[in-house]
């Protein structure tokens, strides 16, 4: 750990329950309370909670916002109603990858961009350069705490406390009330394949928040049960399977850009990259056996040079390796391939993502 990662509001709490520190993104968060199976197992089966104050938040307001935040983003913004969010990316001229983003809208004029810890500093230069003085902009980041409440039992465990009804929240809205008298946003978006809440709280009221949270029930949770749930569910990490040297389109995050919207920061070259078709394609993986595959590792097609993958882990909910990764567009159509761990291939395969879909009502 470096000598000075920066400390969310509840890092006090992770220390006294015996959670197993790292620096990630510039952060000092939990890894594991216990292991990372039985939290990873409570999301899916009961309900978790995460301390996810380490992402950024900015704040965009006026009357020009939304056209800035257009120009800014992949996705269309324009027909968010208040009260709704949407997945985004934040792409550079040349059309890679800066990071990924929920954009929020509370208001007509009023916007609020959910970036990731790591990029922080560069999506801020980014959407300073390209909103100009188009709209007020501002780093809340250190203002806000933010609590991810995931699994089954969320709405049961959430709705006691909340001054507001929960279950009318659809998938990707937002409503502002509170938990225990303090003020909360409730999200229902989420990064582990789970229904449940996001609680955008005050930074001196988080402590309150989580403690409220966790004695209700929930399972404190941390970034290595995030990462395995997530890579079920099919998601992205931002810097491992997506950055600067990918782009949208052979990510497949294709549906979060909208090449008909009007101009946007790396339009151009994702609308050749649509019309010659993407150079490589993100693919699942099921490598047989014990293999975990692991970010580097190469993927063969037949003995011959075909990508790399990202992301791997065991899933501990579908029972098996699972790994995501690139392969070049003259490999895209093929059904297995291998995986290289520790110099030796393994047979792997390919298969849609997502590994794991919850079960619906």
């Amino acid at each position: 750990m470096s000598p000075d990662p920066q400390r969310t509001p509840l890092y006090d709490r992770h220390v006294e329950a015996g959670a197993q520190m790292v620096e990630f993104g510039g952060w000092s968060m939990p890894l594991q309370y216990t292991s990372m199976r039985e939290e990873h197992l409570a999301v899916r089966n009961d309900c978790g909670v995460f301390d996810v104050s380490h992402m950024g938040e900015v704040h965009l307001t006026g009357p020009g916002a939304l056209e800035a935040l257009e120009r800014a983003v992949t996705n269309r913004v324009a027909d968010l109603a208040p009260g709704q969010a949407r997945y985004t990316l934040i792409c550079d001229e040349a059309g890679g990858i800066i990071d990924d983003a929920l954009v929020y809208r509370p208001a007509e004029d009023i916007f609020t961009v959910v970036v990731n810890a790591g990029p922080r500093p560069k999506d801020v230069a980014h959407l300073r350069e390209v909103i100009g003085g188009a709209c007020d902009m501002v780093d809340i980041t250190d203002q806000v705490a933010l609590v991810a409440v995931q699994g089954p039992r969320a709405l049961e465990l959430l709705q006691p406390m909340a001054s507001i009804e929960l279950a009318p929240i659809g998938y990707y809205h937002f409503a502002e009330g509170e938990l225990n008298g303090l003020k909360a946003t409730f999200s229902r978006t989420g990064y582990t394949g789970e229904d449940g809440f996001e609680l955008f709280v005050d930074s001196e009221n988080a402590v309150a928040v989580w403690d409220a949270v966790v004695s209700a029930g929930a399972r404190p949770c941390g970034l290595g049960a995030r990462d395995t749930l997530r890579l079920e569910a099919g998601m992205r990490l931002s810097g491992q399977d997506i950055d600067e040297t990918t782009n949208p389109l052979e990510a497949g995050l294709g549906w979060a850009v909208k090449l008909d919207k009007g101009d946007f920061v790396g339009r151009e070259v994702l609308l050749r990259v649509k019309a010659d078709g993407p150079a490589r394609a993100f693919i699942g993986l099921l490598p047989e056996g014990r293999a975990i595959a692991r970010h580097g590792n190469a993927i063969t097609d037949a003995g011959a040079p075909a990508g790399e993958v990202t992301s791997g882990t065991y899933g501990f909910t579908v029972g098996r390796a699972v790994a995501t990764g690139y392969v070049d567009a003259g490999h895209r159509q093929s059904e297995s391939y291998q995986v290289v761990v520790r110099d030796q291939p393994v047979n792997a395969q390919r298969v849609p993502l997502p590994f794991y879909r919850r079960p619906r009502d």
